[in-house]
């Protein structure tokens, strides 16, 4: 056995190190190459090979072509309107009122929230406010892709709330600051513990003061819950803000993930690596996010024949549920989603699976000791959260487990109940987009909501 010198050590460890080097890059190219290929067969591939792939494998009526000034065939079809649509003309081309509020964090992010003040029939004035939260990759548009007698933010105004809808900082309506460029990657040093403790007590106060109400009903999908429990975890006083809150599908405890990203929960400690591969910020760049939003809708309709291709990369992501799939609206949706975020906010989410805690941000143990004054990354509290809570969760939901969701509730002192949508199949997303969301999720809510 040899001892490690001064003299000795290059010769003893470098080969060691390399090859530890060599495999642990190895390992994380090739699992990032998976979700990288899966994202470019679906924008890239198909667009640059789409004439002899379509050539060779689709039947298309003749109608469907046109030629242009060199010859070349092109595709026409019928595109969804929507698809071009932000979230505000969304809103309006229903028939409901619009506005749009800039809100500055006390770390200088440019907030944008969307509001709609009331119902299409009712009038102005004074009524209960519910706050809406997206979860990741996703913004206040998500909840808009639904019928408007389906989608929650419609049916809350409908039922007499002022309803407001967030943004949190780095996705699409909310990529300002007051000093930083999103272009450098100073802007993007931030993960959920940011938006639970900067986010969302900007919002919450800038709301109740706008709307001169004492509380509010909170709504938070995923990460939109997650963000929440951060937030009254690390200020007990804002609980009194909050009348009722509904987490759906919770990403709190992850350790029972199901989905692709269990496997790269391991690369975590990977910190500077993954961050060097990425680009020291954005997970997905706004001009890849644009490139998505745009040709993933161009290909993902029935002209086109791969409707099934892109409802199964959804499906790989969040679980396997056609019939509650409105395929007419995946173009929309794809239009609009993914949306732009942090790469550090998918590493805390992988320390959150290898780890199975609630915890903040993971620096590594001697950053730890200075940030936070210990070797370990502080677990957030959640006996300070004394709102009361409604959990939501899917028995096919491939991200946040009903194992993990049974653990948050325990760790709820004011739990009003954990209920599981009565639908084998329903996943994730369908909190957001299935066709009987409202019967399976948003009536009963809607009914628990006013004993609060």
């Amino acid at each position: 056995m040899k001892i490690i010198t001064r003299e000795n050590f290059s010769d003893i460890c470098r080969p060691v190190f390399s090859t530890t080097v060599y495999t642990t890059m190895t390992w994380l190219l090739k699992a990032w190459a998976v979700i990288f290929l899966l994202e470019w067969t679906l924008v890239s591939g198909l667009v640059r090979n789409s004439g002899q792939y379509l050539q060779n494998t689709l039947v298309l009526d003749p109608d469907t072509l046109i030629t242009d000034e060199v010859g070349e065939k092109e595709f026409r079809h019928e595109v969804n309107p929507d698809v071009n649509l932000t979230a505000l003309e969304l809103i309006e081309k229903y028939g409901y009122p619009a506005e749009s509020h800039t809100v500055t964090t006390k770390d200088g992010y440019i907030l944008t929230l969307h509001r709609i003040p009331h119902g299409k029939n009712a009038s102005s004035g004074p009524r209960p406010v519910a706050f809406v939260q997206h979860g990741f990759f996703s913004s206040s548009v998500d909840w808009l892709f639904n019928r408007v007698d389906k989608a929650i933010p419609y049916m809350l105004a409908d039922r007499g709330y002022d309803v407001w809808l967030g943004n949190a900082r780095g996705n699409t309506y909310s990529r300002r600051h007051v000093k930083l460029s999103p272009e450098k990657s100073k802007f993007w040093q931030f993960s959920y513990d940011e938006m639970g403790l900067y986010d969302l007590p900007a919002v919450i106060d800038y709301v109740l003061n706008t709307t001169k109400q004492p509380d509010m009903y909170y709504i938070g999908h995923s990460m939109g819950a997650g963000m929440f429990f951060v937030c009254m975890s690390s200020y007990p006083e804002y609980n009194h803000k909050i009348r009722f809150m509904a987490a759906m599908g919770p990403a709190v405890y992850l350790n029972n993930m199901r989905g692709p990203a269990r496997y790269l929960a391991p690369l975590a400690s990977l910190e500077k690596v993954i961050l060097d591969l990425l680009g020291h910020g954005e997970i997905l760049p706004e001009y890849i996010v644009k490139y998505i939003n745009t040709y993933a809708p161009e290909f993902c309709t029935p002209e086109m024949k791969l409707q099934e291709l892109c409802e199964n990369f959804v499906f790989l992501l969040a679980g396997f549920d056609p019939a509650q799939t409105n395929t007419t609206e995946l173009p929309v949706i794809l239009a609009h989603t993914p949306t732009t975020s942090s790469t550090k906010t998918l590493i805390h989410f992988l320390q959150a699976i290898s780890s199975g805690k609630f915890r903040k941000y993971d620096f590594g143990s001697f950053r730890n000791k200075f940030i936070y004054g210990q070797w370990t990354p502080p677990k957030y509290d959640l006996s300070k959260v004394k709102v009361p809570v409604a959990l939501y969760h899917a028995p096919n939901d491939m991200l946040v487990d009903t194992k993990d969701v049974a653990r948050l509730a325990k760790d709820l002192p004011n739990l009003v109940g954990s209920y599981e949508v009565n639908l084998t199949q329903f996943n994730h997303i369908d909190f957001i987009y299935a066709i009987d969301v409202d019967v399976l999720v948003n009536k009963p809510l809607l009914e628990l909501m006013t004993k609060y």
